[in-house]
């Protein structure tokens, strides 16, 4: 077991195997993507400097010319171009993801080589390349995104001490050296605003061992290079100023220097990517402008929307109070109409009163003449039974009773017509009273006859 575990640090550090197909390259992760963020792919492929300019260099050389003369830093995003402020999480800008910008020259020629398939001669040829310190930087990025991590310490070991400066952000100002640039490889997944390739867990901490184990080596100054004060001053100047510094190239071919002017002729007569970067921001900025107009027309909107809602709440509350005036000048005229009623009412009952007050008096008055009458009567009855007359006295009393009662009856029968209706009753209960009194006297007088009758006969 131990042997076991000894062979896995042993078979991720060991060296690709030489022979016939030793100079093939493998491949690690996506074969389509170079395991980059969505992002930045979805930029570069949808770059015009990409597909236009990209598209007509064919070799190795000429895309190593180009690195030479475009790539100034090795950032993903052009200075400038893409807007990070304010976003966390997933839409940060560590992640890549939810906003865009103009991708960087730098990644562009990163996958334009991975397009070509370099060899391991051609990658070596790229890391150890003396014109300048951003194809190196190329090249050390390029194993970083595709080779398996296993090999990662196998080809950054001998460049982690490597002196050589270069400015690795976009505008300039931070410079390090290609050995500081390789520790950060292998230790950070985070550069600027993309990451990188995970490394698995047993890798990285046996690189992480393995860097605590090696100390940093400390280049000997060598007095022949040491220049007057005064170059020393420019120098400093030169390292900490914003451009990048250029290694000098002490080793250029007459070839590599032709094609290299060949390569500035066609920059200087054909569309360069300066223009194409210039019109990119151009495009960004009118986006910007247009945004903030709709931002004004949306504020200007806003505002008379407000306006709009004011005035409809005013007329609202204008609305409210007619109908609070309309509504007090209703219950107005309810309660003057009520008063009314009232007050008709009131004369309603002052007249039934009085009605009542006239029914009484004519009542009294009957009353009264209904007295009188069995008055009468009463002393028409002791008068009869005092006198006894003949029977033809008798009967011409009688029939003197009969008329002076019949004069009494029209003349009640006048007075009771002149009474109002509501004495009606009254006159039909006196009516049946005299009818009944008639019926009465008569029985009397028959009585009093048949008693005459008796004695005359006795």
């Amino acid at each position: 077991m131990a042997n076991v575990g000894n062979q896995l640090p042993t078979q991720a550090v060991s060296k690709p195997p030489s022979g016939k197909h030793g100079n093939v390259l493998p491949l690690w992760g996506n074969e389509k993507t170079m395991n980059l963020n969505p992002m930045i792919l979805t930029n570069v492929l949808s770059s015009p400097y990409f597909k236009v300019q990209l598209y007509e260099l064919k070799t190795y050389h000429e895309v190593v010319d180009e690195i030479y003369f475009k790539v100034t830093h090795i950032e993903p995003w052009e200075k400038g171009s893409r807007k990070t402020a304010g976003q966390t999480g997933m839409c940060g800008g560590v992640r890549g993801v939810g906003t865009g910008g103009i991708v960087s020259t730098a990644f562009c020629l990163l996958y334009k080589l991975f397009t070509l398939k370099l060899t391991r001669k051609q990658l070596m040829g790229l890391i150890t390349h003396t014109d300048s310190p951003y194809i190196r930087a190329l090249g050390f990025m390029y194993i970083r995104y595709t080779q398996p991590p296993t090999d990662l310490l196998d080809w950054y070991d001998g460049f982690l001490d490597d002196e050589e400066d270069l400015d690795v952000k976009a505008g300039g100002g931070c410079v390090m050296t290609i050995g500081e640039m390789l520790r950060s490889f292998l230790t950070k997944l985070e550069w600027f605003s993309t990451l990188f390739p995970r490394i698995p867990v047993p890798v990285q901490k046996m690189i992480d061992q393995n860097l605590k184990a090696r100390p940093r080596k400390v280049a000997p100054k060598d007095p022949q290079e040491e220049e007057p004060l005064a170059e020393t001053g420019r120098q400093g100047e030169r390292r900490h100023s914003r451009t990048p510094r250029r290694t000098p190239s002490p080793r250029r071919s007459p070839k590599r220097s032709r094609s290299r002017s060949h390569h500035r002729e066609r920059d200087r007569h054909g569309p360069s990517y300066d223009r194409e970067l210039e019109r990119e921001r151009d495009r960004q900025r009118k986006e910007r402008e247009g945004k903030d107009r709709d931002r004004g027309d949306r504020e200007r909107r806003r505002s008379r929307s407000a306006e709009r809602n004011q005035d409809r709440r005013e007329r609202k509350r204008s609305h409210s109070s007619s109908r609070d005036r309309r509504s007090e000048r209703r219950d107005k005229e309810r309660d003057g109409g009520d008063d009314r009623s009232r007050k008709k009412e009131r004369d309603h009952h002052k007249d039934r009163g009085a009605d009542r007050e006239r029914s009484r008096d004519k009542r009294s008055r009957g009353e009264a003449d209904e007295r009188r009458h069995k008055d009468d009567r009463d002393r028409h009855r002791e008068e009869k039974k005092t006198k006894r007359p003949s029977r033809s006295r008798s009967r011409d009393r009688k029939h003197k009773e009969d008329k002076s009662r019949k004069r009494e009856r029209s003349h009640s029968k006048e007075k009771d017509r002149e009474r109002d209706g509501e004495a009606r009753s009254h006159k039909r209960s006196r009516s049946k009273e005299r009818s009944h009194h008639q019926r009465e006297s008569n029985n009397d007088h028959a009585k009093h006859s048949d008693r005459r009758r008796s004695q005359s006969a006795e």
